[in-house]
């Protein structure tokens, strides 16, 4: 595979994912980053409120 996505898992940190992928012999290419939305009813209204991110990274295999 020359092309695989690492995900930042909940209690890690972006540095060590990054650890984690080059130990696997991957380097970034790329960031995306996702909003993480809790809904809340307030009568009939649904409100949307962001309460954390989902951050992946986009990497190909080092040559």
């Amino acid at each position: 595979m020359s092309k695989k996505k690492f995900e930042v898992r909940e209690y890690e940190s972006i540095d060590e994912c990054l650890n984690r992928m080059k130990q696997e012999g991957y380097v970034p290419v790329r960031r995306i980053e996702k909003p993480i939305f809790q809904e809340i009813k307030k009568g009939n209204e649904a409100i949307y409120e962001p309460v954390g991110r989902q951050i992946v990274f986009e990497a190909k295999l080092i040559k």
